[in-house]
């Protein structure tokens, strides 16, 4: 009976110390892994290997991040070289096959999309020039949506008992992200043809969903740190062609738009650029909200 009882209690401890998600997800970005919540929900552990106040382009492999990439069952990454110089080295280390490109556990979001920027040739001397286009696909929320379905439809093939779950999800979701959609666009009408600088090429699918244009970067070139050179001709330019605003992300240097702001005498914006990057975007409908409300005011 003694043994019976060590027996019992055995597989009891067992049971509480397994997983209650089905598949585990890590994102390259945080916008991908608020996007498997949504879809996953209770069936999915989501975590990011970046946060909002980090540049995508260059983050480093830390221990506890290989730890979670050789424990993940599902990478998505939005792919497009803006994580080149730090995912190949991460999955080197993590040892993790099943969710190396080309495995049915990698996913990557920006070769779902209508890529902007892709140039006719690569010259490096130009910058940091991605040769797959520009990777910065999520400001755009049509690009979320693509996103969305590929992502449920992975999520199903992985775990084909919880399919029926990820579908029902996706449904919901679907429902409520096309009515925000169709509510910042309405919200966001006065914001076309509005003229704004940006830090970094980073708000192209941004500026093309609302109709805004992009007339200088406060970088000289892609990658490159914004020079007092560069900067003194940018508020010459701005004199002859006005622009509304400086963006940033919240991640990047605010005294350089802070700068430009105050010697154009035109509004800096920081935008949260993905989800976590303030109290408001705390999830995806969030980073919308607080993002065109951030336009709106700065177009005042």
């Amino acid at each position: 009976m003694k043994r019976i009882l060590i027996l019992l209690g055995a597989l009891l401890a067992a049971g509480a110390s397994a997983p209650s998600f089905a598949i585990n997800v890590l994102a390259c970005e945080p916008e991908w892994a608020a996007l498997a919540t949504e879809l996953g929900g209770d069936k999915v552990k989501a975590s990011s290997a970046t946060t909002a106040f980090q540049d995508p382009h260059r983050i480093e492999a830390r221990p506890s991040l290989i730890a979670r990439t050789r424990n993940a069952d599902l990478l998505v990454c939005t792919g497009l070289e803006l994580e080149v110089g730090w995912l190949p080295l991460l999955l080197q280390q993590s040892g993790n096959g099943k969710i190396a490109p080309g495995q049915p556990g990698y996913l990557e979001a920006g070769s779902l999309v209508q890529r902007l920027e892709i140039p006719s040739r690569v010259d490096r001397s130009e910058g940091d020039v991605h040769a797959s286009g520009n990777p910065h696909i999520q400001l755009n929320p049509h690009n979320i949506a693509r996103v969305a379905e590929a992502l449920t439809q992975r999520l199903s093939q992985l775990d084909a008992a919880n399919a029926a779950t990820y579908q029902a999800r996706y449904k919901d979701f679907s429902a409520r992200w096309n009515a925000a959609m169709q509510k910042w666009e309405q919200q966001a009408a006065p914001l076309k043809g509005v003229q704004v600088v940006e830090h970094h090429k980073n708000m192209e699918y941004l500026l093309d969903w609302l109709g805004m244009r992009s007339v200088g970067t406060l970088e000289p070139k892609p990658g490159v740190e914004p020079s007092a050179a560069h900067l003194s001709a940018l508020v010459a330019q701005l004199q002859q062609k006005p622009a509304k605003m400086v963006l940033r992300a919240v991640y990047q240097d605010a005294r350089a738009s802070q700068w430009l702001a105050e010697h154009a005498h035109i509004a800096a914006v920081a935008l949260p650029f993905t989800v976590g990057g303030d109290d408001k975007a705390k999830d995806l409908f969030g980073l919308f909200d607080d993002t065109v409300q951030r336009l709106l005011e700065g177009a005042k």
